[in-house]
Protein backbone atom coordinates (compact mmCIF):
# COMPACT_ATOMS: atom_id res chain seq x y z
CA UNK A 1 0.00 0.00 0.00
CA UNK A 2 0.97 3.08 -0.66
CA UNK A 3 1.53 5.84 2.08
CA UNK A 4 0.73 9.43 0.79
CA UNK A 5 2.68 12.14 2.66
CA UNK A 6 1.26 15.45 2.88
CA UNK A 7 3.80 18.07 0.75
CA UNK A 8 5.69 20.43 3.32
CA UNK A 9 5.03 23.78 2.79
CA UNK A 10 7.56 25.76 1.68
CA UNK A 11 9.10 28.61 2.81
CA UNK A 12 11.57 31.02 1.16
CA UNK A 13 12.87 33.89 3.46
CA UNK A 14 15.91 33.99 0.45
CA UNK A 15 13.48 34.97 -2.47
CA UNK A 16 11.63 36.94 -0.28
CA UNK A 17 14.14 39.22 0.51
CA UNK A 18 15.82 39.10 -2.81
CA UNK A 19 12.36 40.23 -4.07
CA UNK A 20 12.54 42.77 -1.02
CA UNK A 21 15.37 44.20 -2.56
CA UNK A 22 15.13 43.97 -6.21
CA UNK A 23 11.93 45.98 -5.34
CA UNK A 24 14.05 48.58 -3.04
CA UNK A 25 16.06 49.18 -5.85
CA UNK A 26 13.49 49.77 -8.55
CA UNK A 27 12.21 52.74 -6.14
CA UNK A 28 15.73 54.08 -5.48
CA UNK A 29 16.27 54.47 -9.19
CA UNK A 30 12.77 55.86 -10.04
CA UNK A 31 13.00 58.47 -7.61
CA UNK A 32 15.96 59.58 -9.18
CA UNK A 33 15.21 59.38 -12.49
CA UNK A 34 11.84 61.54 -11.75
CA UNK A 35 13.86 64.23 -9.84
CA UNK A 36 16.47 64.15 -12.76
CA UNK A 37 13.98 64.01 -15.94
CA UNK A 38 10.52 64.34 -13.96
CA UNK A 39 7.45 62.73 -14.88
CA UNK A 40 6.37 62.30 -18.46
CA UNK A 41 9.74 61.89 -19.69
CA UNK A 42 10.89 59.18 -17.02
CA UNK A 43 9.63 55.80 -19.19
CA UNK A 44 9.20 52.18 -17.35
CA UNK A 45 11.77 50.96 -19.60
CA UNK A 46 14.67 53.50 -18.22
CA UNK A 47 13.58 52.76 -14.36
CA UNK A 48 14.05 48.99 -15.74
CA UNK A 49 17.47 49.79 -16.96
CA UNK A 50 18.15 51.89 -13.94
CA UNK A 51 17.67 49.37 -11.41
CA UNK A 52 19.22 47.12 -13.81
CA UNK A 53 16.25 44.69 -14.07
CA UNK A 54 13.61 43.11 -16.98
CA UNK A 55 11.09 45.47 -17.81
CA UNK A 56 8.24 43.16 -16.73
CA UNK A 57 10.44 42.91 -12.94
CA UNK A 58 9.68 46.37 -12.59
CA UNK A 59 5.48 46.10 -13.31
CA UNK A 60 5.58 42.69 -11.16
CA UNK A 61 7.19 44.52 -8.23
CA UNK A 62 5.37 48.01 -8.43
CA UNK A 63 3.11 47.97 -11.26
CA UNK A 64 2.27 50.70 -13.65
CA UNK A 65 3.86 54.21 -14.43
CA UNK A 66 0.94 55.95 -11.60
CA UNK A 67 1.36 53.31 -9.34
CA UNK A 68 5.09 54.05 -8.83
CA UNK A 69 4.74 57.34 -8.74
CA UNK A 70 2.56 57.24 -5.65
CA UNK A 71 4.16 54.56 -3.92
CA UNK A 72 7.58 56.66 -3.85
CA UNK A 73 5.53 59.41 -2.31
CA UNK A 74 4.32 57.21 0.54
CA UNK A 75 6.98 55.55 0.85
CA UNK A 76 8.65 58.44 1.53
CA UNK A 77 6.40 59.92 3.47
CA UNK A 78 6.39 57.05 5.99
CA UNK A 79 10.63 56.11 5.45
CA UNK A 80 10.06 52.37 4.98
CA UNK A 81 9.60 49.93 1.50
CA UNK A 82 5.76 49.73 2.04
CA UNK A 83 3.28 52.67 3.11
CA UNK A 84 2.29 53.22 6.68
CA UNK A 85 -0.74 54.72 8.06
CA UNK A 86 -0.49 57.97 9.93
CA UNK A 87 -0.80 56.47 13.69
CA UNK A 88 1.22 53.22 13.20
CA UNK A 89 4.56 55.93 12.36
CA UNK A 90 7.16 55.71 15.03
CA UNK A 91 7.45 59.02 15.35
CA UNK A 92 3.12 60.09 15.19
CA UNK A 93 3.39 57.68 18.40
CA UNK A 94 6.00 59.69 19.64
CA UNK A 95 4.25 62.96 19.44
CA UNK A 96 1.57 61.29 20.39
CA UNK A 97 3.04 60.13 23.73
CA UNK A 98 5.07 63.22 24.87
CA UNK A 99 3.58 65.37 27.47
CA UNK A 100 4.77 68.83 26.54
CA UNK A 101 3.65 70.54 24.33
CA UNK A 102 7.32 72.49 22.96
CA UNK A 103 8.84 68.83 22.90
CA UNK A 104 5.92 67.93 20.48
CA UNK A 105 6.69 70.52 18.29
CA UNK A 106 10.10 69.74 18.39
CA UNK A 107 9.86 65.84 17.96
CA UNK A 108 7.58 67.05 14.71
CA UNK A 109 9.91 69.03 13.35
CA UNK A 110 12.80 66.87 13.45
CA UNK A 111 10.35 64.17 11.91
CA UNK A 112 9.36 66.91 9.05
CA UNK A 113 13.21 67.66 8.21
CA UNK A 114 14.09 63.88 7.81
CA UNK A 115 10.74 63.50 5.78
CA UNK A 116 10.97 66.13 3.65
CA UNK A 117 14.63 65.49 2.18
CA UNK A 118 12.80 62.62 1.24
CA UNK A 119 9.39 63.74 -0.34
CA UNK A 120 10.20 67.42 -1.59
CA UNK A 121 11.91 66.47 -4.41
CA UNK A 122 9.26 63.94 -5.40
CA UNK A 123 6.46 66.73 -4.74
CA UNK A 124 8.41 69.21 -7.40
CA UNK A 125 7.80 66.74 -10.07
CA UNK A 126 4.66 66.25 -8.77
CA UNK A 127 3.46 69.78 -9.17
CA UNK A 128 4.47 69.88 -12.60
CA UNK A 129 2.92 67.14 -13.91
CA UNK A 130 -0.34 67.22 -12.12
CA UNK A 131 -1.21 70.59 -14.45
CA UNK A 132 -1.59 67.56 -16.80
CA UNK A 133 -2.18 64.77 -15.70
CA UNK A 134 -5.87 64.17 -14.17
CA UNK A 135 -4.95 61.38 -12.29
CA UNK A 136 -1.73 63.12 -10.52
CA UNK A 137 -3.68 66.27 -9.86
CA UNK A 138 -6.02 64.00 -7.46
CA UNK A 139 -3.09 62.52 -6.34
CA UNK A 140 -1.65 66.33 -4.98
CA UNK A 141 -4.84 67.36 -4.03
CA UNK A 142 -5.53 63.90 -1.71
CA UNK A 143 -1.71 64.67 -0.35
CA UNK A 144 -2.79 67.94 0.56
CA UNK A 145 -6.13 67.36 1.98
CA UNK A 146 -4.70 64.10 4.16
CA UNK A 147 -1.75 66.61 5.43
CA UNK A 148 -4.63 69.05 6.43
CA UNK A 149 -6.60 66.53 8.18
CA UNK A 150 -3.68 65.19 10.16
CA UNK A 151 -2.69 68.75 11.76
CA UNK A 152 -5.94 69.32 12.85
CA UNK A 153 -5.20 66.16 14.95
CA UNK A 154 -1.71 67.33 16.15
CA UNK A 155 -3.58 70.84 16.62
CA UNK A 156 -6.21 69.11 18.89
CA UNK A 157 -3.81 67.12 20.93
CA UNK A 158 -1.79 70.59 21.08
CA UNK A 159 -4.79 72.38 22.46
CA UNK A 160 -5.34 69.92 25.15
CA UNK A 161 -2.36 70.71 27.07
CA UNK A 162 -4.09 74.37 27.21
CA UNK A 163 -0.49 75.70 26.33
CA UNK A 164 -1.93 77.16 22.85
CA UNK A 165 -2.04 81.11 22.50
CA UNK A 166 -5.41 82.26 24.34
CA UNK A 167 -6.47 84.15 20.87
CA UNK A 168 -5.64 81.04 18.78
CA UNK A 169 -8.02 78.32 17.45
CA UNK A 170 -7.35 74.82 16.23
CA UNK A 171 -7.97 75.76 12.64
CA UNK A 172 -6.10 78.72 12.97
CA UNK A 173 -3.08 76.30 14.71
CA UNK A 174 -3.77 73.91 11.84
CA UNK A 175 -3.41 75.50 9.46
CA UNK A 176 0.01 77.45 10.82
CA UNK A 177 1.32 73.97 11.36
CA UNK A 178 -0.07 72.54 7.38
CA UNK A 179 1.49 75.95 6.11
CA UNK A 180 5.08 75.51 7.00
CA UNK A 181 5.13 71.79 7.25
CA UNK A 182 5.00 71.94 3.09
CA UNK A 183 7.78 70.86 0.89
CA UNK A 184 7.58 74.14 -0.67
CA UNK A 185 8.59 75.82 2.04
CA UNK A 186 11.55 73.20 2.32
CA UNK A 187 12.28 73.62 -1.12
CA UNK A 188 12.94 77.28 -0.89
CA UNK A 189 15.02 77.47 1.69
CA UNK A 190 17.16 74.28 2.30
CA UNK A 191 17.14 73.78 -1.96
CA UNK A 192 16.96 77.84 -2.97
CA UNK A 193 18.47 79.57 0.25
CA UNK A 194 21.14 76.51 0.78
CA UNK A 195 20.39 76.28 4.52
CA UNK A 196 21.34 72.73 6.17
CA UNK A 197 18.97 70.51 6.79
CA UNK A 198 19.82 70.40 10.21
CA UNK A 199 19.14 74.16 10.40
CA UNK A 200 15.74 73.99 9.03
CA UNK A 201 14.62 71.86 11.28
CA UNK A 202 15.89 73.67 14.59
CA UNK A 203 14.11 76.52 12.92
CA UNK A 204 10.94 75.18 12.45
CA UNK A 205 10.52 74.22 15.90
CA UNK A 206 11.56 77.16 17.60
CA UNK A 207 8.86 79.11 15.20
CA UNK A 208 6.46 77.04 15.97
CA UNK A 209 6.57 77.33 19.75
CA UNK A 210 6.98 81.24 19.37
CA UNK A 211 4.24 81.29 17.29
CA UNK A 212 1.78 79.10 18.66
CA UNK A 213 2.10 78.37 22.63
CA UNK A 214 1.96 80.65 25.41
CA UNK A 215 4.65 82.26 26.95
CA UNK A 216 5.92 80.71 29.71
Amino acid sequence: MTEHVKPRGYHAPRRQEQARRTRRTILDAATRLFAERGYAATTMTAVADQAGVALDTVYAAVGPKPVLFRLLVETAISGTDAPVPALERDYVRAIRAEPDPARKLTLYAQAIGRIQQRLAPLVQVLQQAAAGDAELAVLWRGIADRRAANMRLLAAELAATGALRPELSVEEVADVLWSMNSPELYLLLVGQRGWHPDRYQRWLADAWQRLLLSPA
